[in-house]
């Protein structure tokens, strides 16, 4: 090892540049575990940002032309100036990472930014529409941008304060569903397992910043092609959480495999953090007996027909009588009495216009007996404890259902309520908030988990038939988030991969059903379907060309789908068709009481940030860490200082005990951010604001964050 570092040194000495690349790998290979997931922790990952203006200093790639589909240049140069002639601009470029210096000119047209993720950046962001539908709740946000740096632009306003993590990244199938440096990643890639984890790594480190240390839930979805390695790389990036690994059915019928078994599973990774652990639901999600949705009976009718031993006629005389119901209405119109055992049950009359119903054994014509007594029957029909249930029309028979003591007691100590009557008169009982829970099981097996009905025909519903490949069931989403924040009604969730937008999309869902104020973030850039872009190309289109943009996932997806589900119309302005299942049935029409904003990632300077020329594009940043709700402070206000519903700004601070006193007097405010550059005043300013409110320097705070957090 003592040569090796001698040798660097000797390089360095040379080529500074060089030494300090050799010198990062050295500590790369020397950091690594002697057992346990190793993998090649491949060159910082980058990526193009099409529509950023080009400046002087950028790294760029040159595009290939106009509708050409040939790949393009993958090299790096730096503009390190500018010439025009008339109405052309051509940049001059230097190659990056060169070994003797190579220079070239482009026309800026056919440059694109590429940021690389060992770069410095200072995000904004900027609003590209809302909807506002749910009062003084919180706003779901969705944000296009590359989710790298999306997540470290959250570093800024939710470090520590995230509740649960949703994620379902590229499965790394081989067959081009996700790309590195650009490039679709193939199944003949031989780094094709090494690149993902390292795109994982990267991700997942930057995330663990995110979690609320004291208690919060990760979840991570995969399938059999990287479920080993994901679960080792979980859990050496996050030693101190526990780890559990869930098998979902997602299609009964199996995916066929060539000569392999037909698959019908997918795998998600739960790790608790702090105190947090699965929530008990009503559903373990494996138990015939805690069936959901309309499989799920929620509270058990029992068969007054007595069954087992010591239930024929000789047993128990008293309990063999007649029971009178009116077929139309459904209902049990008359209980007769009890007919001694030296009576046949054929000399007693019916009543014109109902149905005699005996205590009879299907199939043996056997007398039997039922559960209660003539008086006992009554009482409980007339409490609406006893109905008419399902007729059986091969047998035609009719049977009768009751509420046993057992539920009758859970009635009365309020794991069961009472919600209403039917149209029989017979009462409507469900699960109360004291009701059965249970600990949800490591195998779920839920028709409502299928993929292809509750995932892509719904989200073809939502979004006038436009298509997304391999979305998450809604419900199996929904499943796993109660588990993870079903006991938090105000929790943050975040989804990095957000894809078709499931996740806000089930958040919604058990917002609804709980009257609770969860809001998710949803990050997804705008990368258009590998099988769309050829044809696009061939149209003289471009990445960053609106007519190409319109096609890229979150514009021509994630949006139109959170959109509709809150508005209950398709983005052509019609009825959404169908109905949601399960836990909660309404129509989709209904869409929910929720706010959304839609936000795009952009790439500012610190010289424009530390000047306020970026505010508007800071502002949506202040709100967010103030927690997304009410009104935002888009502009520098005239008057030197503003209060929204949240937080404060105060850019005048010759105004600042005006500002303290309107802080203290309105209430509600969390932050207070104050714009100065003498430390000195700022905690002067700070020291007279109410003990609750946050003070946060602007633009120290923001800047100072994002030159420390950097990828690497």
């Amino acid at each position: 090892m003592s040569r090796l570092t001698d040798l660097i040194a000797q390089a360095k000495a040379r080529d500074v540049q060089l030494g300090l690349e050799l010198e990062r790998e050295f500590k790369v290979l020397s950091a690594r575990r002697s057992f346990g997931l190793n993998f090649e922790r491949h060159r910082p990952e980058n990526v193009e940002l099409p529509g950023r203006p080009i400046r002087r200093g950028d790294k760029v790639r040159i595009l290939p032309a106009r509708g050409s589909t040939a790949r393009g240049d993958p090299r790096i140069w730096k503009i390190v100036g500018f010439d025009r002639d008339g109405e052309s601009k051509t940049a001059r470029l230097d190659l990056i990472g060169s070994v003797e210096p190579v220079t070239t000119t482009a026309d800026i047209s056919d440059l694109v930014v590429v940021a690389e993720f060992r770069d410095h950046i200072f995000p904004g962001l900027v609003s590209t529409g809302r909807i506002e539908s749910g009062a003084d709740k919180p706003f779901h946000t969705v944000i296009n941008g590359e989710n790298f740096h999306v997540l470290e632009a959250l570093t800024f306003t939710h470090r520590g304060k995230i509740d649960a993590i949703y994620i379902d990244p590229p499965y790394n199938t081989g067959a081009r569903d996700w790309k590195y440096n650009n490039d679709y990643v193939e199944s003949e890639d031989l780094y094709r397992h090494s690149k993902w984890l390292a795109m994982m790594e990267r991700r997942i480190l930057v995330a663990r910043e995110l979690l609320n240390p004291e208690k919060s839930v990760l979840i991570v979805t995969i399938d059999e092609k990287e479920y080993l390695r994901l679960g080792l790389l979980l859990e050496q990036t996050f030693p101190d959480a526990v780890q559990q690994m869930v098998t979902v059915v997602i299609n009964p019928n199996g995916v066929a495999r060539g000569k392999e078994m037909a698959r019908v599973e997918e795998y998600a990774f739960f790790l608790f953090f702090g105190e947090a652990g699965p929530a008990h639901v009503v559903d373990s999600l494996l138990d015939t007996e805690s069936l959901s949705g309309q499989q799920r009976t929620s509270v058990r009718w029992e068969w007054l027909l007595r069954g087992g031993n010591n239930s024929r006629r000789q047993d128990r005389p008293n309990l063999f009588f007649p029971i009178y119901i009116d077929p139309d209405r459904r209902t049990i119109a008359k209980i007769g009495e009890s007919v001694p055992l030296d009576v046949d049950r054929t000399t007693i009359p019916n009543i014109p216009g109902l149905v005699t119903v005996w205590p009879i054994r299907a199939g043996r014509d056997e007398e039997a007996t039922w559960q209660k007594s003539p008086a006992s029957l009554r009482k409980i029909v007339a409490d609406g404890f006893a109905r008419v249930g399902a007729y059986d029309a091969k047998n035609d028979r009719w049977s009768i259902l009751y509420l046993g003591p057992s539920q009758l007691r859970r009635i009365q100590s309020g794991e069961l309520v009472i919600t209403g009557r039917r149209e029989d008169g017979s009462q409507e009982v469900d699960f109360g908030e004291r009701g059965v829970r249970r600990t949800p099981k490591t195998v779920w097996n839920r028709g409502s988990h299928k993929a292809g009905e509750y995932g892509s025909m719904l989200v073809r519903k939502l979004t006038g038939d436009r298509k997304f490949p391999f979305p998450k069931s809604l419900y199996a989403v929904e499943d796993a988030l109660r588990i993870a924040v079903g006991d938090n009604q105000s929790a943050t969730i975040l989804d990095f991969f957000a894809g078709s937008g499931t996740t806000a999309h089930a958040v919604m869902r058990l917002n609804r059903q709980d009257g609770g104020r969860r809001q998710s973030i949803s990050i997804t850039n705008n990368e258009v379907a590998a099988d769309e872009q050829t044809a696009l190309r061939k149209a003289n289109l471009r990445p960053g060309d609106p007519e190409w943009e319109r096609w890229g996932i979150c514009d021509y997806i994630t949006k139109p789908r959170i959109a509709a589900a809150i508005t209950g119309k398709t983005p052509d302005g019609e009825a959404v068709k169908g109905e949601y299942k399960f836990t909660d049935e309404f129509s989709m029409a209904e869409g929910f009481k929720e706010n959304a904003e839609f936000f795009t990632l952009t790439y500012e300077t610190s010289i424009a940030i530390s000047h306020s020329r970026a505010f508007e594009r800071i502002a949506p940043l202040l709100w967010m860490r103030a927690g997304s709700l009410g009104r935002r402070i888009d502009a520098i206000p005239d008057s030197g200082w503003d209060a929204a519903d949240t937080y404060a700004l105060l850019t005048d601070l010759d105004k600042a005990a005006q500002f303290c006193k309107a802080v203290r007097a309105q209430g509600g405010i969390r932050i207070a951010y104050i714009v100065t550059d003498d430390d000195r005043r700022f905690q002067s300013v700070a020291h007279h604001l109410p003990a609750d409110v946050e003070p946060v320097r602007l633009y120290e705070s923001y800047l100072s964050n994002f030159r420390f957090s950097m990828g690497s």
